[in-house]
């Protein structure tokens, strides 16, 4: 209940009254951030204030019938429940408002009631995965492989207080006994040891709602900071699991749980299309052995008419299941009885669905506890392992998945620890090579060259010349000399690393699709589109070969065949291959990677050459918003959206718009790159034709004549580029001569 402030307005309430205090204690239970009041207005002013929050507001009989007809339609007042002694009484004129959920007259079932109310919200943020049956398993959703990878990691790891800090620093008041915001960072320590896991889970303040968001987006900066917490919740499941489960009277005895929740109507069209397949919970989740407690979640949710109410039915069998589970009514927070808790990325059989709401989108899906011997389940657990490439352990490997994922600034904080802890050269030029892609991919080439020359040196001394690990480092400074300009010297670098491939790997093996496809993207750059289409067309069919159908480097491969044919003006040809390259890495990738923004960028410049302009625009600005997200300020990939952006209010000619997107481009590319690179000399020549347009022919010949002076010097005499620039300034010029003659007559 993160949103949600529970209000207690009450003219006799009394902090230093026992009763009070036990009311509060359980209202806190249910969430972090209850407010209490004892003066009418002060409360109902408060209310108002409260736009950032749904507001639940507990009242006493009398005082509610007076102050209902004041606050009702308040849009942050979400719903009303009466506290009070004569339930009979008061239920009567309650019937009128439809914000009143009920009357009640004992703590317990008030506190039950706002959960039901509220917590309805919460599962529709649980991260949940469903693999259909006989499904590929490279059409796997990404999520599930992310979160498997992520479980296996973080259990390999052993946290200490340290990490706690870090955590307590930026999520003050999340694990003190007082719910209080304190700066005391060891007492935070303390108070978090005093307590197992399990009961900071249950406890009903944000925490568990913080891991469902990251979970369920996977952000890796929040998953870091909490994977101390996530480790000992596990921990201690396990713990309790064995105690309970392994040679005890209930290891043979094959049982129900249940859970209620609500999904919303895309994620229940793909539950129904799951029967017979697997579904997994990406966080940790519980249920109850109490079916009606369930169902009253169900069916509150089934009365959203965004969500459809679900009754998950869930047979466990312990004797042929090790998945850690546990029953926690004597060890939560709250001490609900009959409460069963499951660790995160739990598995399960998805059997049958049933409609049981006669007037609401209400069902009951029967599934069952995945077994050990389950062979789909191992096979697709296998398959997650092989297809990541995440060597190393620990720390280590964790840092590569958080690069997988694009959370490059808690990568580079894990390798810069990691840096000061290790001995071991290998180890050291792996941590190099791994801060080299860090800073590539966040736009620092001249760093992400020194980093993976350091890391060069050091594998050099310790594995020999032809081994995977130095051509793969030839392979990256390659790929940052491309970004820099210096075709010369990736087209050196890439060769490099092709020649140690062909002696060391087969003929069909993915890296050697690496390599053709780098040195067809520097033929590329220097305008030798045959050549890079050759390579090209001999990566993609070695990747088809070797790649599942939806791997990124088959998108890679489509996106640069449709460069090519783009830079060749067949746009349509192009068109067909950024939009099989979108498809695969809308499959493969999370919402926010940059490789989307990459093809949202390059639809929309074929739109633009087709002269389709408002399709190019709402494809650039797609792309624009992945990037603001994910990529510092000045990144490279941000110009390059902001000059597609200028080019389509070029082609429509609204000439200060596009100015204005040129002139961001330049700024982010004086900051980003060498002063000679080919990308300074495309902008120049942008804005000196916008200024053509605009009929500023001295200003025109100034950016035009200074794009000609950068092509020079980076680009080889007969470049399409060069030529082209050569062209625009002989225009320009000319003009510029006709004006001033027309002047001096």
């Amino acid at each position: 209940m993160q949103d949600v402030v529970v209000i207690w307005l009450d003219n006799q309430i009394d902090h230093n009254n026992a009763d009070c205090q036990l009311t509060i204690a359980q209202l806190e239970h249910i969430t972090d951030n209850v407010t209490t009041f004892t003066d009418n207005d002060e409360c109902v002013e408060y209310i108002l204030n409260c736009n950032d929050h749904q507001v639940c507001l507990i009242v006493p009989g009398a005082l509610g019938q007076y102050l209902v007809r004041c606050v009702h339609d308040i849009p942050p007042l979400h719903s009303i429940f009466i506290f009070c002694q004569n339930k009979s009484y008061h239920e009567q004129w309650t019937k009128h408002w439809n914000k009143i959920k009920d009357v009640f007259t004992d703590i317990s079932s008030l506190c039950q009631a706002i959960q039901n109310t509220f917590l309805q919200d919460e599962p529709t943020v649980t991260p949940i995965t469903f693999v259909p049956s006989g499904k590929r398993l490279d059409l796997l959703n990404p999520s599930f492989m992310y979160t498997q990878l992520f479980k296996e990691i973080l259990f390999t790891i052993e946290f200490e207080d340290k990490h706690i800090e870090e955590f307590v620093r930026h999520h003050p008041g999340l694990i003190t006994l007082d719910c209080t915001h304190s700066n005391d960072v060891q007492q935070s320590v303390r108070d978090y040891r005093t307590k197992k896991p399990i009961w900071w889970y249950t406890r009903g303040n944000s925490l568990h709602s913080m891991l469902n968001d990251a979970l369920r987006i996977m952000d890796g900066d929040v998953l870091v900071r909490m994977g101390f917490f996530v480790n000992d919740l596990h921990r201690n499941i396990e713990q309790l699991h064995k105690e309970q489960f392994v040679n005890t009277p209930w290891s043979s005895l094959v049982f129900t749980v249940y859970r209620g929740q609500g999904l919303s109507h895309s994620d229940f069209e793909e539950l129904k299309n799951t029967i017979g397949g697997l579904m997994s919970f990406n966080s940790f989740f519980s249920t109850s052995m109490q079916r009606d407690v369930s169902f009253s979640y169900a069916k509150s949710n089934a009365d959203n008419p965004k969500l459809v109410g679900i009754l998950f039915t869930i047979q466990v069998d312990p004797l042929r299941s090790t998945t850690p589970f546990a029953s926690i009514g004597n060890y939560g927070s709250f001490l609900q009885e009959h409460e069963v808790l499951f660790s995160m990325h739990t598995v399960f059989r998805v059997h049958h669905i049933k409609l049981i709401g006669a007037d609401r989108p209400l069902y009951e899906v029967n599934i069952s506890l995945t077994l050990d011997s389950d062979e789909e389940l191992r096979t697709l657990t296998d398959h997650v392992r092989r297809e990541s490439r995440l060597n190393g352990k620990g720390w280590t490997r964790l840092g590569l998945l958080l690069i997988q994922l694009g959370q490059h600034d808690k990568a580079k904080a894990i390798c810069d620890t990691l840096l000061n802890q290790t001995l071991d050269d290998t180890d050291e030029g792996l941590i190099y090579y791994q801060l080299g892609y860090i800073r590539f991919r966040q736009g620092f080439f001249q760093e992400a060259i020194t980093f993976y020359a350091k890391s060069l040196v050091l594998l050099e001394k310790s594995v020999p010349a032809n081994r995977p690990n130095i051509a793969a480092s030839y392979n990256s400074i390659g790929s940052v000399y491309v970004c820099m300009g210096d075709y010369r010297k990736a087209l050196e670098y890439y060769e490099k690393t092709l020649s140690i491939q062909q002696q060391s790997l087969p003929a069909n093996h993915p890296h050697l699709a690496t390599s053709h496809n780098n040195i067809g993207s520097v033929y590329d750059s220097m305008g030798d589109y045959r050549k890079a289409l050759q390579c090209y067309e001999k990566a993609l069919s070695i990747r088809q070969q070797s790649l599942p159908a939806i791997h990124p480097l088959l998108a890679t491969s489509y996106n640069n065949i449709g460069s090519v044919y783009d830079s060749m003006g067949d746009y349509r040809k192009a068109l067909q291959c950024y939009e099989k390259a979108l498809s695969i890495r809308q499959q493969s990738l999370p919402a926010n990677h940059s490789d989307l923004a990459t093809s949202y960028g390059n639809i929309g410049s074929a739109y633009n050459n087709m002269g389709d302009y408002r399709k190019a625009l709402e494809y650039h600005e797609k792309a624009l918003s992945i990037q603001q997200q994910s990529l510092p300020a000045n990144h490279p990939d941000l110009a390059t959206s902001y000059n597609n952006i200028g080019l389509v209010y070029d082609s429509i000619g609204d000439y200060r718009k596009a100015l204005d997107y040129y002139e961001k481009t330049l700024s982010i590319e004086q900051q980003s790159l060498p002063a000679n690179h080919p990308d300074l000399a495309t902008s120049y020549n942008n804005i000196g034709l916008v200024y053509n347009s605009m009929g500023d022919y001295p200003q025109a010949r100034f950016y035009c004549e200074r794009a000609v002076q950068i092509a020079r010097c980076s680009m080889s005499p007969n470049h399409p580029h060069l030529l082209t620039f050569e062209r625009y300034l002989e225009l320009v010029t000319n003009r510029l001569q006709r004006s001033s003659f027309r002047t001096i007559k």
